[in-house]
């Protein structure tokens, strides 16, 4: 895809992440594991992106990529930071890579095994300023109240320890260490999926706040197509390391492009009680990233699998204008969207 630098603050291309497979006394190298095969993305500034799929589609690993956590195997991170510079993360250091730390954050799924159980709210909130040399002292717990208000949480419980809230406070807890270094791109990595539905709602409604109130660019990592709905402008949808499609969330979801995405979709709940959606139940497992199958990835699971996906790899194309997907027959095929009844 064709970015402009005033457009786009993080552009992915080509990114592959690939895991060697290892065997016998020499640990040679038999195979690999494709965990991210090829994935191509933008996101504007001030733009949520939700990236959905099964687990082991390779959502969290793309996240981890982007942010350096992994060395990526091939492709370009071009991120626009914020003295205007373009840098390709791919292919810079770690020294070089620290500063961006400060504007590149990451919230974690598990709010409590994210959090070290020895260490005070105010450390744990106070422990980037501290490395990034920002804030000590009285400035520092200064900073801390401001943060533990920022996120919904009683400043007078800073000297409390993790265990000692519930799944919602501790994830509003590493929410505002994430905000501590006033970041522009968040990578939320399912960030409720382990919390109860009605925290969910509250965290979500949250994190909408402050993307707005702050100006966030959020790449949020889901495996709810409902959850994304509520929290993104554009969903891109992934499949066994690979992108099967992207567009606009409304678009996605009322018309989607790829037989994959037409099965999330169709396990969205209706708001409507009295709308019957015709649920479509996917047959066998999500193949292994070390041994896809040939062709289309997605065609030993499809409903309207034909002979060539059998044999030619579809590519991303744009079908509609901002509407991307990854099969041969997106043009000819008239697939159910959210809130098409049977």
């Amino acid at each position: 895809m064709q970015t402009t630098l005033n457009e786009y603050l993080l552009e992915v291309n080509d990114l592959k992440q690939w895991f060697p497979i290892r065997q016998g006394f020499l640990q040679r190298i038999v195979g690999h594991v494709k965990a991210v095969d090829g994935v191509s993305f933008a996101i504007r500034r001030n733009e949520a992106l939700g990236l959905v799929g099964e687990s082991g589609s390779g959502k969290t690993t793309v996240g981890r990529s982007v942010l350096r956590l992994y060395d990526p195997t091939a492709g370009e991170i071009w991120y626009t930071a914020d003295d205007g510079t373009r840098v390709d993360i791919a292919t810079i250091d770690q020294t070089a890579m620290k500063p961006l730390r400060k504007e590149m954050r990451m919230i974690f799924q598990d709010p409590f095994s994210s959090l070290n159980p020895r260490l005070t709210v105010k450390d744990l909130i106070g422990e980037p300023l501290i490395i990034h040399k920002e804030a000590s002292g009285r400035a520092l717990e200064d900073r801390v109240s401001h943060l533990m208000t920022a996120v919904g949480l009683d400043p007078n419980y800073m000297r409390r320890y993790p265990h000692e809230f519930s799944g919602g406070q501790r994830q509003r807890i590493g929410l505002a260490r994430t905000l501590a270094l006033r970041p522009r791109l968040i990578i939320a990595d399912e960030p409720v999926s382990a919390l109860d539905v009605s925290i969910q709602a509250q965290v979500l409604n949250l994190l909408q706040e402050l993307k707005d109130d702050l100006g966030l660019t959020y790449l949020f990592i889901a495996h709810d197509l409902s959850v994304v709905e509520h929290m993104c402008d554009r969903i891109a949808v992934m499949y066994v390391g690979r992108l099967v499609e992207i567009a606009d969330s409304d678009k996605l979801l009322q018309r989607p492009l790829h037989p994959y995405t037409e099965a999330l979709v169709s396990a969205i709940p209706p708001a409507d009680p009295e709308i019957k959606l015709s649920r479509i139940i996917l047959e066998g497992d999500i193949p292994s990233p070390a041994n896809p199958p040939p062709g289309c990835v997605f065609h030993p699971r499809c409903l309207y699998a034909q002979e060539q996906c059998k044999q030619d790899e579809p590519h991303l194309e744009e079908i509609e204008p901002g509407h991307f997907a990854s099969c041969h027959f997106a043009r000819e095929l008239t697939l159910q969207g959210i809130g098409e009844t049977e």
